[in-house]
């Protein structure tokens, strides 16, 4: 006789493993399907080079209030802020003007945190306020139309991977996105971030788990269906035929897997509304290539950025045009010997079709034509992240487009919980999208998956 769980969670990255982990601790019978071969979901920690490099989510962004930075604290890990500093270089292989970037890059980043009025594309705010700013503290650098040209179509990249966009017009300046205070890039470095999920889940440092925890990986939900109309249990059926059933569910998966696949998944189908939250909120795509060396080469933690010069970036043939789309490259924290390059939107996944032997080949030419002055070693290896082919992610994260101040409500639907003709609660949905202010991040994540687990349980007021 199959066992009957209180609780079925969908998905184990921060959402899943956080509610899983909630329910568990408070004694309930919770099953966890996922239908990747590891927990973590869009957190993926690595051995590569000489230590663990992530191909996921690499930062806490912000330490007050944050699920993710406490645990850490809580469990005596030592975590390392990193600055976004960047150390610029010229398409041609001189060094760029490092200070004047860096002050403009951190005043962009800075405006966003002070929306206009009415609503606008994030670019076309960012490019008014930083011309406003250099003609009141650098108007000699107005009159140098390329370098102003280069830092935008630069900023636009960097913008991108924040946003995991492909034009940064593609978002509202006017987003619910919320930073949490402090540092914004606090890495796991050595330990990585699988170790939130070691620690959530009870395995960290040799722990036992939770008694009342099953975890079944490589498992991949075909259809939930849910009694609507009448007080059965949900059903949870798995592409190989198994069943499970349990009192309610908790849906974690990535948005990208909803617009693909909820009108099979659930029976009966979600309300109207609440496919239209789907549809409307846009997932989007942040890609990695990192590469490995020998022996380390470039100091620890440190930002590269490739400033393109308009005459270089014209000699640069179609079939290359992927490689001018990355705003530079990073050295992680993790692993002393790798370096990881930066792209987003569509050229990410253009990227991910391309042979890594291409790929790192490329990378290395981008790397030289930059830096070439550097002695740069050939490389011994590369991963390439793969969140849009993955058919359990389809995407990295959501983002806020034009369309947010038409439908500012969408996140909070999409996050409604399904009920019964008797009001109890069936199937619920956490996740980072369902996070009205602090989507795409892994604390959103692991906030959104306590937020559901609170309320199946008895002290809830939610």
């Amino acid at each position: 006789m199959p066992l009957s769980y209180d609780t079925i969670v969908v998905g184990l990255g921060a959402a899943g493993a956080t509610a899983a982990a909630t329910l568990a601790r408070a004694g309930r019978r919770v099953l966890a399907l996922e239908a990747q071969d590891r927990v973590g979901g869009r957190v993926k920690t690595v051995p590569f080079g000489d230590g663990v490099v992530e191909v996921g989510a690499e930062w806490i962004h912000g330490t007050d209030n944050s699920r993710v930075y406490d645990i850490a604290v809580k469990n005596n890990i030592s975590l390392v802020p990193q600055e976004l500093t960047m150390n610029v270089f010229k398409s041609n292989g001189e060094v760029g003007e490092s200070d004047l970037v860096n002050e403009l890059l951190m005043f962009c980043l800075g405006v966003v945190e002070h929306p206009p009025k009415d609503p606008e594309p994030l670019g076309s705010f960012i490019t008014r306020r930083v011309k406003e700013y250099l003609k009141e503290n650098h108007p000699e650098v107005l009159n140098d139309k390329d370098f102003v040209d280069e830092f935008l179509e630069f900023m636009n990249l960097v913008i991108n991977n924040y946003e995991a966009t492909n034009d940064w017009n593609d978002c509202s300046a006017q987003t619910n996105y919320t930073e949490l205070p402090g540092h914004q890039h606090v890495s796991w470095h050595r330990y990585g971030y699988k170790t939130f999920f070691d620690i959530l889940l009870n395995t960290f440092s040799n722990g036992p788990g939770w008694p009342t925890l099953d975890i079944k990986l490589n498992m991949v939900v075909a259809q939930i269906i849910w009694p609507k109309d009448c007080t059965g249990q949900v059903k949870v059926v798995s592409k190989n035929g198994d069943t499970f059933t349990a009192d309610n569910v908790i849906v974690t998966v990535s948005l990208g897997v909803l617009k693909e696949k909820h009108a099979d998944i659930f029976y009966p189908p979600l309300p109207k509304d609440k496919v239209e939250s789907i549809e409307r909120i846009p997932m989007g795509l942040m890609g990695k290539i990192i590469v490995s060396f020998e022996n380390p080469w470039l100091p620890s933690g440190v930002f590269y950025g490739f400033l393109w010069r308009g005459v270089d970036k014209a000699g640069v043939s179609d079939e290359d045009y992927w490689t001018t789309r990355i705003f530079g490259c990073s050295t992680p924290m993790g692993s002393k010997t790798a370096l990881t390059f930066w792209t987003s939107g569509d050229v990410g996944k253009m990227v991910e079709t391309l042979p890594e032997d291409v790929v790192k080949r490329k990378v290395m030419e981008l790397l030289r034509k930059f830096m070439g002055k550097a002695n740069i070693p050939e490389p011994t290896g590369i991963i390439k992240s793969s969140w849009y082919s993955n058919p359990y992610t389809r995407g990295s994260y959501t983002y806020d487009n034009l369309l947010v101040t038409q439908y500012p409500n969408a996140r909070a639907t999409l996050a409604e919980p399904l009920r019964d003709v008797a009001g109890t609660l069936r199937v619920l949905f956490a996740g980072e999208a369902t996070d009205s202010t602090y989507f795409s991040t892994v604390h959103g994540a692991s906030d959104s998956g306590y937020r559901e687990a609170m309320r199946l349980l008895p002290s809830s007021k939610i």
